[in-house]
C-alpha cells in the first residue's frame, strides 16, 4: 500500500513539469512546420511571378535559391537540436526523480513499519501524563509528611523536581527545587533550578539572574553546563537594561 502511495504521490508531483516539457516539444515542432509552410508558399509564389512575368528568370533564380537556404536552415537548425536535447534530458531527469527518491527513502526509511495513526497516540500520552500527575501526587503527599530533619526531604524535592519539570510544569519544578536548595545549596542544582524559573516566566528574572550568577560562582570550573548559565546571564542583564 505504502508503494502505491509514493507512486501516486510522484505522478502528482512530476506531472505538471511533464505538462511543461509536452507542451515545449509541441511548441517547437509547430514553430518548425510554420516555417516550412511559409517558404513552401514562397516558392510557390515566386514561381507564378515568373511565369506572369512580373520577374525575370535572374530574379527568379536569386529567389529561389534564398528560399531554399531559408528551408534548410528551419529544417535543420542547431537550436532545434539543443532543444530537442534539452528536452530529451528533461524527460530522463523525470524519469529518474522517482527512483532516486525511493533509494533516498530507503537509506533511512522503514516502509514495513505499521501505521501510527495520532489518536492512539494522543490517548497514549494523556494516559502517561494521568500516570505521571498521580504518581506527583503521590510524591508531594509523601513528603509532605516527613519530618522537617529528615535527611529524604531533600532528596523527595529533586525527584518532584524531575517529575515536574519531565511534564513542562516548570513553575513547579522551580518551587520543588527551590525547597531542595533550602536544605543544601549546590550550584548545578541552583542553575537547574534558575532554568526552569526562566522557562516558567519566559525571561529571565531578577531572581533567576542572582540564582544564575551563584551558580556560575560556586561551579567547579570543568562544569558542562557553564556557558549555559553565562548564556543565560548576559541575558538576564541584556533584559535588565532594556527593559
Amino acid at each position: 500500500m505504502i508503494w502505491f502511495s509514493i507512486g501516486l504521490l510522484s505522478l502528482l508531483a512530476l506531472a505538471p513539469a511533464a505538462l511543461t516539457l509536452r507542451g515545449r516539444a509541441r511548441a517547437i515542432r509547430d514553430e518548425r512546420s510554420t516555417a516550412l509552410a511559409l517558404h513552401e508558399a514562397q516558392l510557390a509564389e515566386v514561381d507564378r511571378d515568373l511565369a506572369i512575368g512580373l520577374i525575370a528568370p535572374a530574379e527568379h533564380d536569386v529567389a529561389l535559391l534564398e528560399i531554399q537556404r531559408r528551408i534548410l536552415s528551419a529544417d535543420a537548425a542547431p537550436s532545434t537540436a539543443r532543444a530537442r536535447s534539452s528536452s530529451l534530458l528533461g524527460w530522463f531527469a523525470l524519469a529518474a526523480t522517482p527512483a532516486l527518491a525511493v533509494g533516498l527513502y530507503l537509506t533511512n526509511g522503514a516502509p514495513d513499519l505499521p501505521a501510527q495513526p495520532l489518536g492512539p497516540r494522543l490517548m497514549a500520552q494523556h494516559m502517561q501524563n494521568r500516570k505521571t500527575d498521580a504518581l506527583i501526587a503521590q510524591l508531594q503527599q509523601a513528603v509532605g509528611a516527613l519530618p522537617a530533619d529528615d535527611p529524604n526531604r531533600r532528596q523527595g524535592y529533586l525527584l518532584l523536581g524531575q517529575l515536574q519539570a519531565s511534564g513542562d510544569h516548570y513553575a513547579q519544578a522551580a518551587d520543588a527545587w527551590g525547597r531542595a536548595l533550602a536544605l543544601g545549596f549546590d550550584p548545578e542544582l541552583a542553575a537547574r533550578t534558575a532554568e526552569a524559573m526562566t522557562r516558567a516566566e519566559h525571561h529571565v528574572s531578577t531572581q533567576a539572574l542572582d540564582l544564575f550568577r551563584k551558580a556560575l560562582d560556586a561551579a567547579p570550573k570543568d562544569a558542562g553546563w557553564r556557558s549555559a548559565v553565562q548564556g543565560r546571564i548576559a541575558q538576564g542583564e541584556h533584559e535588565q537594561e532594556n527593559p
